[in-house]
């Protein structure tokens, strides 16, 4: 199956699918400024089977712990999967389909069996990559092609799930990035008007390497933290008079008189700007200017829009006599994951340089994760 595509299908009894997590290169707090980002599919995955009932029932079931100690259970029905009806991680899966229904497909009765290698709570979107698997595998179930409009229809099914059934805020990354990624390669999404340009990497050839480092200290996008960046940058656009932080001005931004709206929104159009040298840096072949705005853009969100943590501060502390080009906090930020850019030979020895940090910190020891970018949510098998 190509990326971005499948062939049509009939409808099925039994669907399996894929979705991976993500890792944004750079670009962060942006999406719901309007302005640009720029992730990759990582290969950790979430893996939803989705078997098609004779009745009303859902049952939904994760490899994750429950409660008791085995793996989570939650049963329900069809008309009782929205908003106020169901709570914690049942949620991301039965608001996914109560979005497909609101949508207007024709969601039968369902059990749903979820397994999944994507770090809860690290910032690399564990999240989308559930909601994503189990909206591709419905569409699997319903003999439905996976084109590229499908996909963009997904992506908003899965961001009403999450900001409307789980009560999470979101900008709309995570769901187009694990649904709309390209395999070995960067997408760059503009979110003032929604289109998506693939940005050939290359990794591979110029001898370099994606580390992502999972400090474990998890977030929640349902905690407050980032509402409240949101809200504040809301309250800049407004103090500017304008729509949105992607059409403000450095002169502007410097001019409010509110320090912490200042900073918000400086960061946002610092941000912007480093995605786009990014892109231009990478297409250039210039390493060493991509590691450099890394950098700069930890800086900016460890001080400007204050989302970093000390063990996100750390990983990037570290890493800086190892040979690493650069690294930076990514995600929404107070704890989750860090990303780090660096040549190939030196791989080994930055992840014991991060490793030796947390344990002179008195940290638990992180985890690490291959950053290599990889495909989109698919289908793998239906019958």
């Amino acid at each position: 199956m190509a990326a971005g595509t499948s062939s049509p299908t009939s409808p099925a009894s039994r669907c399996v699918a894929r979705a991976p997590g993500r890792v944004n290169l750079i670009g962060e707090h942006t999406d719901y400024n309007d302005g640009l980002c720029l992730p990759v599919a990582l290969p950790c995955e979430t893996v939803a089977t989705v078997t098609r009932r004779e009745d009303d029932a859902v049952v939904l079931r994760s490899d994750h712990v429950g409660d008791d100690g085995g793996p989570a259970r939650w049963e329900g029905t069809l008309d009782r999967l929205g908003p106020g009806q169901v709570e914690g991680w049942a949620a991301y899966a039965a608001g996914t389909l109560w979005a497909l229904q609101q949508a207007g497909y024709d969601v039968p009765g369902v059990e749903v069996d979820l397994t999944s290698t994507v770090p809860v709570g690290a910032g690399l979107s564990s999240s989308a990559a559930l909601e994503a698997a189990v909206a591709t595998a419905l569409c699997g179930l319903l003999g439905l092609e996976l084109d590229p409009d499908r996909r963009a229809e997904l992506v908003a099914v899965c961001r009403r799930a999450e900001s409307e059934v789980v009560g999470a805020p979101t900008g709309g990354l995570d769901q187009t990035a694990v649904l709309r990624a390209d395999d070995g390669a960067a997408v760059l999404i503009d979110f003032a008007d929604g289109s998506l340009s693939r940005v050939d990497l290359g990794l591979g050839a110029a001898g370099l390497a994606l580390l992502v480092v999972d400090t474990r200290v998890s977030h929640a996008l349902t905690d407050g933290g980032y509402g409240s960046r949101r809200d504040e940058c809301v309250a800049a656009a407004r103090a500017l008079g304008i729509g949105s932080l992607r059409e403000a001005t450095p002169a502007a931004v410097e001019g409010l008189d509110d320090d912490v709206l200042r900073r918000r929104a400086r960061h946002v159009l610092t941000e912007n700007d480093r995605v786009r040298d990014t892109v231009r840096a990478v297409r250039d072949g210039d390493w060493a200017r991509v590691g450099a705005l890394f950098s700069a853009s930890h800086v900016s969100m460890r001080d400007d829009f204050e989302i970093s943590c000390p063990e996100l501060d750390l990983v990037v502390e570290s890493v800086a006599g190892t040979g690493a080009l650069g690294a930076r906090m990514t995600g929404g930020g107070f704890g989750g994951s860090a990303v780090v850019l660096v040549p190939v030979e030196r791989a080994e020895a930055t992840r014991r340089a991060v490793d030796v940090a947390f344990t002179l910190a008195g940290h638990r020891p992180p985890l690490h994760l291959d950053g290599t970018p990889s495909a989109p949510a698919a289908v793998l098998e239906a019958s």
